[in-house]
């Protein structure tokens, strides 16, 4: 597994199956924050990471979605490091089983009930920042898919909303709702990060100025959704 300082506070951890598989480690004042847990053979390298780093306490695990490439390693971190697993309260039952990933065949039990919590709201339903990020939802490749953005950094970890090759934005794989994703991707030209990172590709930097371009191809792509 290969680490990479991509930002002050922000380490990308990467390694291939098929296709890159990234997760993002995150350190503030409170210690240390894991974006997405990646596959299961990924957790003992994870963790090793994290306890070389030696920034603080392991706080979290945060997840983007609850697709398999992106909860596999949880169940393995948790069983030395108790420590809460957070998604959006719409993407939770399909995760567990309950409720049926659009488009997909089988449910997919993907994580034990009652593990996963629910990101914090406000009373407008506006997701609360956490370990110096800030999730917003971005439906379309999942339901209750989120992306977190680090403010100081200015950097969006982006989990599936985009693949990405050669520094070029482009569509994610095995998305159900495309257009919802499609509209989804406006969230790049409310925050306009300095750089864009994505679980299946490399980095894209000042993404903000390709979004017009994403947008259109995109659509033409999928016929005009």
């Amino acid at each position: 597994m290969k680490a990479e300082k991509i930002s002050e506070h922000i380490w990308s951890l990467k390694t291939w199956m098929f296709v890159p598989i990234h997760v993002w480690v995150v350190v503030d004042e409170e210690g240390v924050t894991l974006v997405d847990a990646g596959m299961q053979m990924m957790a003992k390298e994870i963790m090793k990471f994290i306890k070389q780093l030696n920034a603080g306490p392991f706080k979290r695990i945060l997840l983007t979605h609850g697709h398999v490439d992106h909860v596999g390693a949880v169940k393995s971190i948790l069983t030395e490091n108790e420590v809460p697993v957070y998604a959006h309260r719409i993407e939770i039952p399909y995760l567990e089983g309950e409720l049926l990933y659009p488009k997909r065949k089988k449910l997919e039990y993907n994580l034990p009930k009652q593990l996963t919590e629910p990101l914090s709201e406000d009373e407008f339903g506006n997701l609360k920042s956490v370990g110096g990020l800030t999730p917003f939802l971005t439906p379309g490749h999942s339901p209750g898919h989120v992306v977190y953005y680090h403010e100081k950094d200015q950097v969006l970890l982006a989990g599936d909303l985009f693949n990405s090759k050669k520094g070029k934005l482009h569509p994610p794989m095995f998305t159900a709702e495309m257009a919802k994703a499609v509209k989804s991707a406006a969230i790049v030209g409310q925050l306009k990060p300095k750089r864009l990172e994505v679980c299946h590709g490399n980095s894209v930097f000042h993404p903000v100025d390709q979004l017009e371009e994403y947008v259109r191809k995109t659509e033409k792509k999928f016929g005009g959704i």
